[in-house]
């Protein structure tokens, strides 16, 4: 019986570094909660950009090439990204050296290149609607690219990350009905989702 027991937990550990191989599993639930923090200060910023109460606007939905609410959006929207990615950086770089475990080798870049190339296509396609004046197709694109980009690499990470995949593109989906209300759902899936998902992961893999 004690070697069974063993065996087991042999094969349990040899699972564990086949795991530690082929996914990046440095991840932190924190990195998540930090990103979404960061959205949601970006919708409360564009709020104030927009000079909007509630989370529909008109003005938005298409506007004039030049015009004084698309270009601080668009600056307000890259700055946000870039912070979201140096947070989400921070704390995955804090969890990797306390589980010792390298944030770069073939996996990382793979998980890097999956996630980069939906995410650069769908940078270009936002881009050309802000130059068309389309600013109520932007939000759903972002979801859907995201979520994209999400699906495409969580093959090489945790599978909880195909999960916010989907639920992103289900709100880019829903976001296409709705255009005026792009702000809503971009809240929704790059705030509260980040914060629920980061708080799920840290609770399941980083509280012990």
């Amino acid at each position: 019986m004690e070697d069974k027991n063993v065996h087991l937990d042999a094969l349990q550990d040899i699972k564990q570094m086949m795991e530690r191989s082929s996914r990046f599993i440095s991840l932190s639930g924190l990195s998540g909660i930090g990103a979404g923090v960061c959205a949601l200060v970006g919708a409360f910023c564009a709020q104030k950009i927009m000079r909007i109460d509630g989370f529909f606007d008109y003005q938005w939905i298409f506007f004039e090439e030049g015009s004084s609410v698309g270009r601080p959006l668009m600056v307000l929207g890259v700055a946000i990204f870039f912070a979201a990615l140096a947070v989400a950086f921070l704390f995955t770089y804090l969890r990797s050296r306390k589980t010792a475990t390298p944030i770069w080798g073939t996996t990382s870049r793979r998980l890097m290149w999956n996630t980069m190339i939906p995410l650069l296509v769908g940078g270009i396609v936002t881009f050309r609607f802000f130059e068309l004046g389309l600013g109520g197709l932007i939000a759903p694109s972002c979801l859907l690219f995201y979520g994209l980009a999400l699906i495409n690499g969580s093959k090489y990470t945790l599978s909880e990350i195909r999960w916010l995949g989907f639920s992103e593109l289900a709100l880019g989906l829903i976001n296409l009905w709705y255009i005026g209300y792009g702000l809503l759902f971009w809240t929704i899936g790059f705030g509260v989702l980040h914060i629920l998902y980061g708080a799920i992961m840290w609770w399941k893999y980083e509280k012990k």
